[in-house]
């Protein structure tokens, strides 16, 4: 998957139009003084000999120079990852605390006054982009109310507007696929016999439904944990925030190879462990996995 990843993104990033030996040097730059960066950074090459020493450097950790940072790209990543980290963790612990309870009054209520009203406000979460969400919110609580900053993350409170934007489709998704899930759960032969022993629907939910219930949830959670990585590209940039996502798009813009090519690849590396950690938590909730 990582190869594939390298291989698409090398050639897509060297297809586009735009020469960034020209916006490294602006419209006035003369011919030779193109032709002579073009052969420092190695530009003139064939795409297949760019391509092969891109793979071995990348197999060894050295994801090349910044063309436009003139840094090398592992440190630029380095510096920039802890804030996506940040953030992505901020979103998912908001979904999970909103989520989690909505999912279970959802269902413990079912088609009642409660559950109307959790599956309305999910549905509604899925139906706002966080491109549209994030603008929004900085126009009421930081330019009208001014209880958050705009942009950056210099105040600890700076979290909280982002995470908001990024972890709202995430909160809905997952509230829906608990409600599901322990429904699910409930109807089965268990759960109906402990509610015939005497035990309260609340308790049955608790004590014997929910945690077989989360193995389908695990699931979307590992998957949305990359749909926020990736979503965090647009999440940063509208909020200004210093971490990957935004390194890429500034990247992208000035067609620097080396730092497009490092910051795709890492989020696909995050991606593939989160899957690998997925598949493997699956055991701890799930006997029947750890048994076969």
């Amino acid at each position: 998957m990582l190869l594939g990843v390298c291989t698409l993104v090398f050639s897509l990033i060297h297809l586009i139009p735009g020469d960034p030996v020209q916006v490294m040097l602006g419209e006035g730059a003369t011919a030779t003084d193109v032709s002579d960066l073009r052969t420092r950074l190695g530009l003139d090459r064939p795409l297949v000999n760019q391509y092969a020493q891109f793979l071995r450097h990348a197999a060894s950790g050295d994801l090349g120079e910044s063309l436009r940072y003139r840094e090398p790209v592992r440190s630029l990543i380095l510096s920039r990852y802890p804030a996506t980290l940040v953030l992505t963790g901020a979103s998912m612990l908001l979904a999970c605390v909103v989520a989690f309870p909505a999912g279970l009054i959802a269902a413990v209520h079912r088609g009642t006054a409660w559950d109307r009203m959790a599956t309305t406000l999910s549905l509604l979460g899925l139906s706002l982009p966080n491109f549209w969400v994030g603008p929004l919110l900085i126009l009421v609580f930081s330019v009208r109310l001014d209880w958050f900053p705009v942009s950056g993350m210099e105040e600890p409170s700076a979290i909280v507007l982002p995470s908001v934007a990024l972890g709202t489709a995430l909160a809905a998704i997952l509230a829906r696929m608990i409600r599901a899930s322990l429904l699910e759960e409930i109807a089965s032969p268990y759960c109906v016999a402990a509610a015939a022993r005497g035990l309260g629907k609340w308790r049955v939910v608790l004590r014997h439904s929910l945690r077989n219930a989360f193995v389908p949830v695990l699931t979307v959670l590992g998957l949305q944990l990359g749909v926020l990585l990736t979503g965090a590209v647009i999440t940063e940039t509208v909020f200004g925030w210093p971490g990957l996502g935004r390194l890429t798009i500034q990247a992208i813009e000035t067609r620097d190879y080396p730092l497009v090519q490092g910051c795709i690849l890492i989020i696909a590396l995050t991606y593939v462990l989160v899957n690998l950690a997925t598949d493997l938590a699956y055991a701890v909730f799930d006997p029947r996995v750890r048994h076969g």
